[in-house]
C-alpha cells in the first residue's frame, strides 16, 4: 500500500526535532506515515547504535507512524554513492509517497547538509523511467524540507499545537543522548538550553501564525491558493 508521507532524517532524532508535531498530527488524522533514518549514529558522543535503534521505535510507536527504517549508512559518510542512492529509490519506489520530507539544505552539521542533497538527488532519480533500480518509477507531488539545527525563511507553517506534547515525549525517547548524568559526555544536545531552542523556533513560528506552535516547511515551488482570503474555504 502506498504512503501518505514519508519523512526521512540523518540520524534517530533529526527528523523528530524538526518534523515530530507535524508528523504526529499526520499519523493521529489517519495518513499513512513512514519514517527513515540514514545512519545508524555511531559517531555520536553518547548513547551506541543499538540504544538508538531501540530509541527510535520507542519514538516511532509515540508518534504513530506505521513503520520506520534505518539505511545503515556509515555515520559522517553520506557521499550519495550508487548505493547510498540506490536505497533512496527503493524505498522511494516501494512505498510510493504522496508527499516525502527531507532536511533543509542549509544547516551546521554537515551530515544534514550531505543528506539533504544526496536525499533530493535519490527523489528525483526515483521518478526517472530509465533510471536503473528497483521498482517503477515514482515521483511524489511534493517533496518539503524542514529544519533540524537552523531556521529560515519558510514556505508556510503547520500548526501542531495540539499534537506538541506527543512530540515531546518522543523526542524523550532518546535519553542516549539527552542523558546528563556523571557519564554522559557534554553535547549540545544535552545541554539544558537544547529543549528550549527546539520549542522557542516552534513556539516562534506559532506566534507568527497566530497559534501556540508551528512547524516551518519550506518548498522549492510556488504555493497556489485559490484566492487572497486567508480562510481557504471563503465562497462570494
Amino acid at each position: 500500500m502506498a504512503l501518505d508521507l514519508l519523512v526521512f532524517g540523518p540520524h534517530a532524532d533529526d527528523l523528530e526535532i524538526g518534523l515530530g508535531g507535524t508528523i504526529a498530527r499526520h499519523a493521529s488524522e489517519g495518513w499513512r506515515v513512514g519514517l527513515c533514518d540514514l545512519t545508524r549514529g555511531e559517531m555520536g558522543s553518547n548513547g551506541t547504535p543499538e540504544e538508538r535503534l531501540r530509541e527510535a521505535e520507542e519514538a516511532r510507536a509515540i508518534l504513530g507512524a506505521e513503520w520506520r527504517e534505518n539505511f545503515g549508512w556509515p555515520d559522517r559518510g553520506i557521499t550519495g554513492d550508487s548505493r547510498q542512492l540506490a536505497d533512496v529509490v527503493r524505498l522511494v519506489r516501494q512505498w510510493r509517497p504522496r508527499a516525502v520530507a527531507l532536511p533543509y539544505w542549509d544547516d551546521r552539521h554537515p551530515d544534514h547538509v550531505a543528506a539533504s542533497r544526496v536525499l533530493t538527488e535519490g527523489v528525483f532519480n526515483a521518478r526517472l523511467r530509465r533510471y536503473a533500480g528497483e521498482g517503477d518509477a515514482w515521483a511524489p507531488d511534493w517533496v518539503c524540507y524542514y529544519f533540524i539545527n537552523d531556521a529560515g525563511p519558510i514556505s508556510f507553517a503547520l500548526d501542531v499545537s495540539a499534537h506538541y506534547d506527543t512530540k515531546r515525549r518522543a523526542l524523550a525517547c532518546y535519553r542516549s543522548q539527552f542523558r546528563t548524568d556523571a557519564g554522559a559526555v557534554a553535547t549540545r544536545l544535552n545541554a539544558p538550553t537544547f529543549s528550549q531552542l527546539i520549542e522557542s523556533r516552534d513556539g516562534q513560528f506559532g506566534a507568527l501564525a497566530g497559534v501556540a506552535f508551528a512547524e516551518g516547511v519550506v518548498v522549492k515551488e510556488p504555493v497556489l491558493r485559490p484566492h487572497l482570503f486567508k480562510d481557504w474555504s471563503a465562497r462570494p
